[in-house]
């Protein structure tokens, strides 16, 4: 047992120095760009299309903080604004699927899928349900009302100030990535050697094969579903190494996670906004679902006339 945490430990540590090279600059530059005109510029360009999905101007604050930073800074920003219950929710369903976009997309290219795909599945999501839920949903229009939140965030000045915060907050997203991966790296370790993992692809199965992915991808995908793309993508690495997971297999669990990943925190980090969060889980799960099919489906038919023409081509 003991040699058995030894290498979990091991992988662990691996995998977060892995992960940490791309967090801890990423998340340095993000903060630093926080106390530069480059935000107001993206919110000052994208406020002329929130009319177009049910928002006002001011919504496009939470969506830009949210999009570069995470749903913390997307959350607090629409604490200080008075929008409609209406516009609350079309922002908490874009926010869902499109947030911490640098970041995630950054570390999902570590596991071999493209940025683009993922940058234009997430923001197609949002920008789509929005659309939808404005053209289909003809109330809300009260007033939102918050729970008892604070959303103020100490202000800094100084370029020396500004540094530090920036580099402590970099180094607190490496020690949270630490806490997280390195102790769930010796528990799958464990189950790995228990045969339990083994178990768990087995009774994952059904859900990988509607889905159009073999169940060697069960780990890859509860660890997204359970941890997010930035925690999880740690077991993630681990299991397309060990478990041989397929390009395909891969490209299609990213495409259900950026839809519907970190399903517990995600939810319930909306509470406070005072929303029904049942509705916005069960949209996250159901469009998840369908776009993989969906793309699942596409993918084996394209693979069968291609082998199709390779046959009559001969």
């Amino acid at each position: 047992m003991l040699e058995t945490i030894k290498r979990g430990l091991v992988v662990g540590l691996k995998t977060t120095w892995t992960l940490g090279k791309v967090i801890f600059p990423v998340t340095l530059i993000v903060a630093l760009l926080q106390h530069t005109p480059a935000l107001d510029w993206v919110i000052k360009w994208i406020s002329p299309i929130m009319g177009w999905f049910g928002l006002s101007g001011d919504a496009a604050i939470p969506l830009v903080l949210g999009n570069f930073l995470n749903l913390y800074a997307g959350i607090g920003a629409i604490l200080t604004l008075d929008l409609t219950v209406k516009e609350v929710f079309i922002l908490a369903v874009m926010l869902s699927f499109s947030h911490n976009m640098i970041i995630e997309s950054t570390v999902a290219a570590k596991v071999g899928i493209k940025i683009w795909i993922i940058v234009l599945v997430r923001l197609g999501l949002a920008f789509f349900s929005a659309f939808v839920i404005n053209l289909v949903w003809q109330g809300g229009s009260e007033l939102a009302k918050y729970g008892l939140v604070s959303a103020s965030d100490e202000q800094v000045s100084g370029l020396g100030s500004i540094l530090f915060a920036g580099i402590e907050k970099a180094s607190l997203g490496i020690l949270q990535l630490a806490v997280i991966v390195i102790p769930l790296m010796i528990v799958i370790q464990i189950l790995k050697e228990l045969k339990w993992l083994d178990v768990f692809s087995k009774w994952m199965s059904p859900v990988t094969k509607v889905l159009g992915m073999r169940e060697n991808t069960s780990t890859t995908l509860a660890a997204g579903i359970l941890f997010g793309l930035a925690f999880g993508a740690g077991v993630m690495i681990q299991a397309v190494k060990e478990d041989n997971v397929s390009k395909k297999d891969l490209t299609l669990a990213f495409i259900f996670l950026v839809a519907c990943h970190a399903v517990v925190e995600d939810t319930l980090i909306f509470i406070p906004l005072g929303i029904p969060v049942l509705p916005l889980l069960i949209i996250r799960l159901v469009t998840a679902t369908l776009l993989t099919m969906v793309v699942a489906f596409i993918w084996r038919r394209v693979e069968h006339n291609s082998r199709k023409e390779a046959v009559y081509g001969n």
